[in-house]
């Protein structure tokens, strides 16, 4: 293997190179200031599809620096616009799954192996969740650890201080399926499509939390497709297997029509459009997308 042998650029060069190879930059001062506080490693995913040559990184005519920034502006709004509906559900999984397991199985079920899958590390994992505990200085955490013998909170005040990965570890899970699918079906799902859908919305969920690019991303893993129900949801997802964010946005849009009725994502997501020229078919939408149960236009009063 060489060693890496190329030197680090000055603003102004990176400016330069890019310049060089096709780019228009109508004002070179602003251009410089996104270069040194974006990295222009950073904005190379972005100006990546105005190439039209990868091997020689030269630009399509007529790409300018502006329209690249303006994808990479596009995104970062996109990650803000994911990451409120992803508070949204898991906050509403949350509630849905302490609430059924408390009433059916005690507050501190989570402190019993035999409600968790026998494969499941749950020794290791209620370790983890113990030491997050023992470090936490939320004021209900110290009332709690102050006041009681348990190792953890009761189940209730435990998702409190959970991530959405150990969310979706414990709710996947959860051996029996009938406390799965009782949860689930608070949302119209099937257990075995939430709990795959939990878990690509974990990935998506440290996307944005990294400010990672996410618009034209394809995902490692896919949650499952349902075949018939809910009617609306299946009509509206893709089934080809595609990879890139059109589907965990689909199910998100769902999920948020029964969470929260009057949240008016679609129209933040509409607008969001309107306000940049970006192409969806990159992010996975289908040419008919306008056209789906879900996404149409006027969907229970949203515009």
């Amino acid at each position: 293997m060489a060693r890496f042998s190329k030197p680090p650029l000055s603003h102004d060069a990176q400016l330069d190179r890019l310049i060089e190879r096709g780019m228009t930059v109508p004002d070179r001062g602003r251009a410089t200031h996104y270069l040194s506080v974006l990295n222009y490693y950073r904005l190379g995913a972005y100006w990546l599809p105005f190439e039209a040559n990868h091997t020689t990184h030269a630009f399509r005519s007529g790409t300018s620096f502006d329209a690249v920034l303006d994808l990479y502006v596009f995104d970062r709004e996109l990650r803000l616009l994911v990451m409120d509906a992803l508070e949204r559900i898991e906050i509403a999984v949350r509630t849905a799954w302490a609430y059924h397991m408390a009433h059916t199985h005690g507050p501190h079920c989570h402190l019993d192996r035999s409600f968790f899958k026998r494969r499941w590390p749950y020794e290791r994992r209620r370790a983890t969740l113990e030491e997050e505990v023992n470090r936490n200085q939320e004021t209900f955490i110290r009332h709690l650890r102050a006041q009681y013998d348990e190792p953890l909170p009761p189940i209730w005040a435990l998702v409190e201080v959970m991530t959405f990965g150990q969310l979706s570890q414990w709710y996947g899970n959860t051996s029996r399926s009938a406390d799965r699918n009782a949860v689930a079906r608070q949302f119209g799902l099937d257990e075995s499509i939430l709990t795959s859908l939990m878990h690509q919305l974990t990935m998506v969920r440290n996307v944005c939390a990294h400010h990672s690019r996410l618009w034209n991303r394809e995902f490692t893993f896919q949650a499952r497709v349902p075949n018939r129900n809910p009617d609306d949801l299946v009509r509206s997802l893709r089934h080809d297997g595609d990879r890139r964010i059109y589907n965990p946005m689909t199910f998100m849009l769902y999920l948020l029509d029964k969470i929260s009725p009057e949240h008016h994502w679609r129209e933040r997501f509409d607008e969001l459009l309107a306000m940049h020229h970006v192409d969806v078919s990159a992010m996975g939408f289908p040419p008919d997308w306008r056209k789906t149960p879900l996404w149409r236009p006027g969907r229970d009063g949203h515009k």
